[in-house]
């Protein structure tokens, strides 16, 4: 009851201040005389006697106060201040709209229709409205939340996108969609059309992501098209300016992520660039062809037409100009102008940048980390050099990742004790959003999938770790008598190995390894991000070891790069180079002596390779008609991304699965994230 009785005593008020209104104009009218442009009908009962203009500035002062004072009236009835601005604007603009319709009536005595359409077209309606909207925009109450980003976002697209429809099909112009058009009624130059509504669909995306920038961008853009409205004649393209200026005031509040400041610095330097290349651009070539002037060349002449061309004021020819100049030469110079400034908006508004920062504190801070609490078998691969470390805020805990297209991609499981890592995924959330970018996290333990669907993550099956437990691992009976005949014949053939600690390698076995390595992979890139390391030699003895297969003649014949997980108890395979031309079953028999070191030092387990949808794919597996479409889809791919050759090469062990799953934050980002997935893995050609 206390609610609406709020509501009736402001609405009857606020009707109190509309009438109000216009009788402050008979008050002040008398004793304050103003120069300068007017309000046609701002009285229009007061017509035929030549009163019924206003001065533009008394006009402005006396409804922005009456703007003011209704917004405070919905904010005390407690309207949030989009529901105040969407409300306000037109209820005043309705109100003066029926006044001034029926004040035109009387007065000029013509039909209704005539005088409501004239009443339509009036400054004196679409100002109080404009500034009632805005008013209640700013001074209405705030209320939180940022679910509104994305509908603004489109509104704000539709806008452009009307705009664009507009520009490349002018023969639409008497259409619906013409007549909602906000941008192709003004008095600019029809050229202008298609880069502004270009500029807005750019800001759009950036207002997704709640960019303060793209914030102050489309209020500029969509405000001047209002003033260019309301300068001319108000219809519906009007309607959907000014209700999207009202709602992305009454929202700013959404819009608080500042962008990168570091761009800063590189957009000013890049504008810089491009406009001294357009004003090069205009200067020489005109003077190339300056036998096509009608007058004598110059520089403020060669100013003056390139900018007649970038303002889309010489598309039928430029003035000063003949011959095929004339037709190409302003077209160039607006494409080139338009189109660098829409590359440095879209820099300006683009997600932070990211590079890889790694100082020794923090290195050190995580190898420490990785050998106390890395229990996972990826913790190893936190260490590869391209990733970067955010840490909590006490550093008892980390997670490593790096961003690829605006995605944040996290290897592995938070490292640290457990009553950490909440507060640390969600410290780096808001890091990453603060940053515009998309988390996704790859390689998650079953373990830690309650940690990311309590922060409203969701979770999406991925793969199996192959993980063989030393313990109960054994060369014994018929199931694996394969893989037994492959360890005799490798020892009957003369084949040796030896586990060596990366310190116990000296140069020359160094240079022959990375040799090997880089011949095994040819022509392919170094892959790997989730479950590998980067180099060879990276990690110091307590991080790493090799398994090294010798022939007959001590030559080293190919070798598994191991990462140690002392907290885990495991052993985590890295890469499996060897040389062309070796037995078949050695990388087989490798593992097996791999297996058996690993037992001899006390760990317990050897993670094998990581098989992708080793769940769908698995030939007893009992799927639905879906999981059967993709697996036959991923046996496809089996010839570039090996995925059930890889699942038939680890069975062999008959290892434990442990399942791996990807972590991302919304639907609509699997595709960004699979992307940046493949691209960090190396599987894409970019980075």
């Amino acid at each position: 009851m206390a609610r609406a009785a709020r509501i009736l005593v402001a609405t009857f008020l606020s009707l109190a201040v509309l009438v109000a209104a216009s009788g402050w104009f008979y008050v002040v009218r008398p004793y304050v005389s103003l120069p300068g442009p007017v309000v046609h009908d701002a009285l229009p009962l007061d017509e035929l006697s030549g009163h019924g203009s206003v001065s533009v500035v008394m006009f402005l002062a006396v409804w922005s106060a009456a703007a003011v004072l209704l917004a405070l009236l919905a904010r005390w009835a407690r309207a949030d201040r989009l529901i105040a601005g969407l409300l306000l604007g037109p209820a005043v603009g309705g109100w003066l709209y029926a006044l001034n319709g029926v004040s035109i009536l009387v007065v000029r005595q013509i039909p209704a229709h005539d005088a409501f359409h004239a009443a339509a077209a009036e400054q004196a309606v679409v100002i109080p409205a404009a500034l009632a909207g805005i008013a209640g925009a700013l001074f209405g109450r705030q209320r939180a939340g940022s679910g509104s980003r994305l509908v603004l976002a489109w509104l704000v697209a539709a806008v452009g996108a009307l705009g664009l429809v507009d520009a490349l099909f002018p023969e639409h112009r008497n259409s619906l969609v013409a007549a909602f058009n906000p941008a192709h009624v003004h008095g600019l130059s029809k050229a202008l059309v298609a880069p502004l509504a270009a500029a807005l669909a750019v800001t759009a995306r950036s207002l997704a992501r709640g960019n303060r920038r793209a914030w102050l961008i489309a209020v500029g853009l969509l405000t001047a098209l209002l003033a260019l409205h309301v300068e001319r004649r108000f219809d519906q393209g009007a309607i959907v300016t000014g209700l999207a200026v009202v709602a992305l005031l009454a929202r700013r509040a959404d819009f608080r992520r500042t962008g990168d400041p570091s761009a800063k610095p590189r957009v000013i330097l890049h504008a810089i660039v491009l406009a001294a290349g357009v004003v090069l651009y205009g200067i020489v070539t005109l003077w190339i062809n300056r036998l096509m002037a009608d007058e004598p060349y110059s520089i403020p002449f060669a100013l003056n037409v390139t900018g007649r061309a970038l303002a889309g004021l010489s598309f039928h020819g430029a003035h000063h100009l003949s011959g095929p100049v004339a037709d190409w030469f302003p077209l160039s110079a607006f494409m080139l102008g338009w189109g660098g400034l829409g590359v440095v908006l879209a820099e300006w508004l683009a997600p932070w940048r990211y590079r890889v920062r790694r100082g020794t504190r923090e290195l050190e801070l995580v190898r420490r980390l990785v050998t106390r609490w890395g229990a996972d078998t990826l913790a190893p691969f936190a260490l590869r050099a391209d990733k970067s470390y955010f840490f909590s805020e006490d550093e008892a805990a980390f997670l490593a990742y790096r961003v690829i297209g605006g995605v944040a991609i996290v290897a592995g499981d938070p490292i640290g004790p457990n009553d950490a890592r909440e507060r640390l995924v969600r410290r780096f959330l808001d890091f990453a959003h603060e940053r515009e970018w998309r988390v996704a996290v790859l390689g998650v333990s079953e373990g830690c999938l309650g940690l990311y669907r309590s922060l409203g993550l969701r979770s999406l099956y991925h793969g199996d770790e192959a993980v063989v437990e030393t313990a109960r691992f054994s060369l014994e009976g018929r199931p694996i008598r394969k893989v037994r005949q492959s360890v005799h014949r490798l020892e009957a053939a003369g084949f040796t190995a030896r586990a060596l600690r990366p310190s116990e390698i000296d140069a020359a076995m160094r240079r022959e390894l990375e040799e090997l390595a880089r011949e095994w992979r040819g022509t392919a890139p170094e892959r790997g991000f989730v479950m590998a390391l980067d180099a060879l030699f990276a990690l110091s003895d307590d991080e790493a070891v090799f398994l090294v297969g010798f022939d007959r003649d001590e030559r080293p014949a190919g070798f598994l790069h191991f990462g140690l997980c002392r907290a885990g108890s495991a052993i985590s395979l890295s890469s499996m180079p060897r040389r062309r031309g070796v037995p078949n079953g050695f990388t087989e028999w490798l593992i097996c002596e791999s297996i058996a070191w690993a037992r001899v030092h006390g760990y317990a387990r050897v993670s094998l390779n990581f098989s992708p949808f080793a769940g769908i794919l698995a030939p007893e597996g009992e799927l639905t008609r879906a999981q059967q479409l993709q697996a036959a889809t991923l046996r496809r791919l089996k010839g570039r991304f090996q995925l059930d050759n890889l699942l038939l090469f680890n069975r062999k062990f008959f290892p434990a699965w442990q399942r791996r799953f990807v972590v991302y934050e919304r639907r609509r980002d699997l595709p960004r994230v699979g992307v940046a997935a493949l691209a960090a893995e190396a599987y894409l050609p970019f980075q």
